[in-house]
């Protein structure tokens, strides 16, 4: 498996390389997407001035952070349980190949029920903090405003084995999606008014 700075390499034809913010600003605004009592330890990842994903901070805690990417409008962070590094690079890498949504989903499916994609025994969470455009004041380092999503991967989980619906019932109710699938994961986001 490549590293995950090789295979979250954007595209070339896409970039255009400006304001990419230093270091630690990155980093900071990475870590905004992990619960706080996570934080120290965490492994973040951000953008060269190449455009490519590099590592900017090796950690030995649990999570894995990816910084806001400069060139989307918008700010959207994330973190996850490392592991969900495998899960993660992989689709990453089929995307650079060109695969399809549909074509990494099979591939990733497939590869998941052989055993050679390893998938969290136990579950594993991926939090995205996501805002509006300067909703991350880098002399603050603090995201404002922002909108929240919890996502647990519980692979190969069903209705049946976790109680839960396999659509939205409430507003911010958890709700499992792709049950019965490797990429099975337990849906929480909290409506806009209570975040």
């Amino acid at each position: 498996m490549k590293a995950l700075a090789t295979v979250f390499v954007m595209s070339m034809m896409a970039f255009q390389p400006q304001n990419i913010p230093d270091t630690e600003v990155q980093i900071a605004g990475a870590l905004q997407a992990a619960p706080e009592g996570l934080r120290e330890g965490a492994t973040v990842y951000g953008y060269d001035s190449e455009g490519n994903i590099a590592l900017l901070r090796q950690g030995d805690g649990i999570m894995v952070c990816l910084a806001d990417n400069p060139h989307v409008a918008g700010f959207t962070s994330s973190a996850f349980h490392k592991d969900l590094y495998p899960f993660m690079a992989r689709g990453h890498e089929l995307r650079l190949e060109g695969k399809s949504g549909k074509e990494v989903f099979a591939i990733r499916e497939a590869e998941a029920k052989s055993g050679e994609l390893k998938m969290p025994e136990k579950g594993a969470t991926l939090y995205v903090v996501s805002g509006q455009e300067g909703a991350y004041d880098p002399n603050d380092k603090v995201v404002k405003n922002v909108r929240l999503r919890f996502v647990v991967y519980v692979p190969w989980a069903t209705a049946a084995t976790t109680g839960l619906p396999t659509k939205p019932e409430v507003p911010g109710g958890p709700w499992l999606m792709n049950p019965g699938t490797h990429r099975a994961h337990i849906m929480i986001t909290p409506p806009a008014d209570q975040q």
